[in-house]
């Protein structure tokens, strides 16, 4: 087999969409049931005239809330990983021999024998001592380095995305019609999630599937039942 071919091969691979994906993931199948759970808790407040207001302020709120927060989020670990990379360039400057011996035996405990874990060691040493030790000491790799905007940017949208679909179901020209319909087109919606989800990541659709959708039936039949207590208690 060629080296072309190899490399295509490797292609295959998914890690390094492992930094956008969960986000895009998280931001469709919160767009998708918060909102839908939202117009749903509102139909069962018996309130017609705010479910279509309600849902539009639901996906304002939740999309800026989901980019800030995945930003944030994403954003403290990229300070940890620096962090630990300028802890890690003090140590190399402080105790080069004591960094190349501890290398060595991590080497070691993947299953090396001494002599090659410390050669092996040494020429990484000497061709780049940090790469090593941020790799193989700490597992920072650049195809899943944390990137804050792409992970804010991947949240709010997909959130957005998500958000507007129970909007269909709204069209119902009755209360009862409209509780049912956002109910079936969301599930709908996160049945196209999940399987899209599953493909990307290369895992199970019928697991990956089934996860979203009955956590996302969940959601929605607690709201649905915060507003009907809401409805009957004349709130």
């Amino acid at each position: 087999m060629s080296l072309a071919d190899i490399h295509k091969r490797n292609e295959q691979h998914r890690t390094h969409r492992a930094g956008w994906l969960r986000a895009a993931v998280l931001g469709a199948n919160d767009g998708l049931v918060s909102v839908a759970s939202l117009m749903i808790g509102v139909v069962s407040a018996q309130r017609n005239d705010f479910v279509v207001t309600a849902g539009l302020a639901g996906i304002a709120a939740g999309a800026m809330s989901m980019a800030v927060g995945e930003y944030v989020s994403v954003r403290s670990q990229n300070d940890i990983e620096e962090s630990d990379r300028q802890l890690e360039i003090e140590h190399l400057a402080l105790d080069p021999e004591g960094e190349l011996e501890e290398l060595t035996q991590i080497y070691q405990a993947r299953g090396l024998s001494r002599e090659l874990s410390e050669r092996v060691a040494r020429e990484l040493h000497a061709h780049d001592a940090l790469g090593a030790h941020l790799r193989d000491e700490l597992g920072q790799h650049e195809l899943t380095k944390a990137r804050p905007l792409q992970a804010a940017f991947a949240s709010a949208i997909s959130f957005t995305a998500g958000g507007f679909i129970p909007f269909f179901g709204a069209l119902a020209p009755t209360l009862g019609g409209k509780a049912y319909s956002i109910i079936a087109i969301t599930m709908m919606g996160l049945s196209v999630a999940g399987i899209i989800s599953a493909k990307t990541a290369g895992s199970s659709v019928s697991k990956t599937t089934a996860r979203i959708v009955l956590g996302g039936l969940l959601g929605m039949a607690i709201t649905a039942g915060v507003g009907h207590l809401a409805h009957l208690s004349g709130v």
